[in-house]
């Protein structure tokens, strides 16, 4: 059984104008020790379907199933929830500064997550274990800094907390919500460091929620690609980046620059992603897919394929072209 198992995840919001369809029916899992990196545009659901996991999508109807070690998470009691929070689920999200309470200080914070846990556990050994977690995350002075506010930390410092934070109970699951957006190449490199060694030492499953491919090709195991609130393709990462088959996945990879600095102008991904109000029908993605073709208006695509899936009515075998996907096969042969 993997670690977590969720099936069918549907996720909508009421408005006057109508329910916002925010995730339609999502199913993964994660195991121990692995890392699931789930991408998409602004607005594809990526964030909507992890906090469902956390409880924090209130007033949301909810349907489907997500378990945690066989416990269904989905309409468990918030007194069970807020158990799970922090000691087997943490979540890193991300602006650290609106999830840090700013009149407390940051070790206060850690401390309380600490005790309220483990309510054993006097006031100087969670300070003292604050303290470790803060050092280990790479905070200079943790002794001191301890005992700082948050808007004392600057950006990566306050991301490098809430890790230490996420990581004080040794979690079996992190979720990591655009955990290095706005931070620069050399602080998110430490982060993504970061997370990497608590997987590899804790045997931690990470769920990592981003935009940046970059990030993906260096942590995911496994890519899962969402549109209009619907995944579209899943598959290990090198088939995702070197083969990949739907059209919205083709368009993700040539819409970003070469790493090898290869020349030619960035191909966007034409048209703009569908409103959640009122979704196309058939394919989400058939009016803005150069490949469409009658049957996509009408019928919704399953995620087909053994091991290599996708939401796409062209052939399996036919995988996704264009100049930046052929180049990366040829880097990925050589």
């Amino acid at each position: 059984m993997a670690l977590l198992e969720v099936t069918d995840l549907k996720v909508s919001f009421p408005t006057p104008d109508g329910p916002v369809q925010a995730v339609r029916g999502m199913t993964f899992q994660v195991e121990r020790g692995r890392t699931l990196g789930i991408v998409g545009e602004s607005g594809s659901g990526k964030s909507v379907s992890t906090q469902t996991l956390m409880g924090l999508t209130r007033g949301a109807e909810v349907s489907g199933s997500a378990l945690l070690e066989g416990r269904e998470l989905i309409g468990m009691p918030e007194g069970e929830l807020r158990r799970l929070r922090g000691a087997q689920i943490s979540m890193i999200f991300q602006d650290p500064l609106s999830s840090l309470h700013p009149l407390y200080t940051v070790g206060w914070q850690i401390i309380e997550l600490i005790r309220i846990h483990e309510p054993a556990t006097t006031k100087a050994q969670a300070r003292k274990l604050a303290i470790e977690q803060l050092a280990m995350v790479g905070i200079p002075q943790p002794e001191q800094r301890v005992d700082d506010y948050p808007h004392q930390f600057s950006g990566g410092m306050r991301q490098r907390a809430m890790i230490a934070m996420a990581l004080a109970l040794n979690p079996k699951l992190i979720i990591a919500d655009e955990p290095t957006t706005a931070l620069d190449a050399t602080v998110q490199a430490q982060i993504l460091d970061l997370m990497a060694r608590s997987r590899r030492e804790f045997d931690t499953a990470l769920i990592m929620i981003t935009h940046d491919l970059g990030v993906i090709a260096d942590m995911a195991d496994e890519v899962l690609v969402m549109y209009a609130g619907k995944p579209v393709e899943r598959a290990g990462r090198r088939d995702v980046y070197y083969r990949p088959h739907h059209p919205y996945t083709v368009g993700l990879l040539e819409s970003v620059p070469s790493a090898t600095g290869a020349k030619g102008r960035l191909k966007p991904v034409p048209g703009q992603p569908p409103s959640l109000l009122n979704p196309p029908g058939g394919c989400p993605f058939h009016p803005r897919c150069p490949y469409v073709m009658a049957r996509c208006r009408v019928d919704v695509p399953p995620l087909m394929g053994d091991g290599h899936q996708s939401a796409c009515w062209l052939p399996l075998d036919l995988e996704g072209v264009g100049p930046e996907v052929a180049r990366r096969r040829t880097e990925a042969s050589s």
